[in-house]
């Protein structure tokens, strides 16, 4: 699977009095494609933090197309184009059927328990690359 997608039904409680969602939501939705990615490659965010590693949003930039509106259905995609030592760059794309609603990119660090950087583990490397078709450690 080099891209994972799901999809969602836009909620009453997302949106604006005028039925348009509220440009902080998109951030939320961009976080439920990240953990079903991570889910995809075998691990979750539970067991990384077990282990005493934290993914932390880094840079978060958004580009808003279309307004998506109250029980819109829509498409989430989420890219993982790279994997360094220390953090993970994705990309996303939005979609109202074939209409592109957003666009954005997120660099994820890897933190321990005080907060500092520190190595991606080895095994959620090797797992991301295997799916996203990378050599394992690259």
């Amino acid at each position: 699977m080099t891209i994972g997608e799901i999809q969602f039904r836009v909620r009453y409680s997302e949106c604006d009095p005028m039925g348009v969602v509220h440009h902080a939501t998109y951030p939320i939705w961009l976080e439920m494609g990240r953990t079903e990615l991570l889910r995809a490659t075998g691990t979750t965010y539970r067991e990384m933090e077990v282990a005493g590693h934290f993914l932390v949003v880094a840079k978060l930039e958004l580009r808003y197309r279309r307004p998506a509106r109250y029980d819109d259905v829509l498409t989430l995609r989420t890219h993982v184009l790279e994997v360094g030592a220390v953090k993970i760059l994705h990309e996303y794309e939005i979609r109202r059927g074939t209409e592109i609603i957003l666009v954005a990119t997120s660099t994820l660090g890897c933190v321990d328990r005080e907060g500092r950087a520190c190595p991606m583990p080895a095994t959620l490397r090797d797992a991301i690359a295997t799916t996203e078709g990378m050599a394992p450690g690259a």
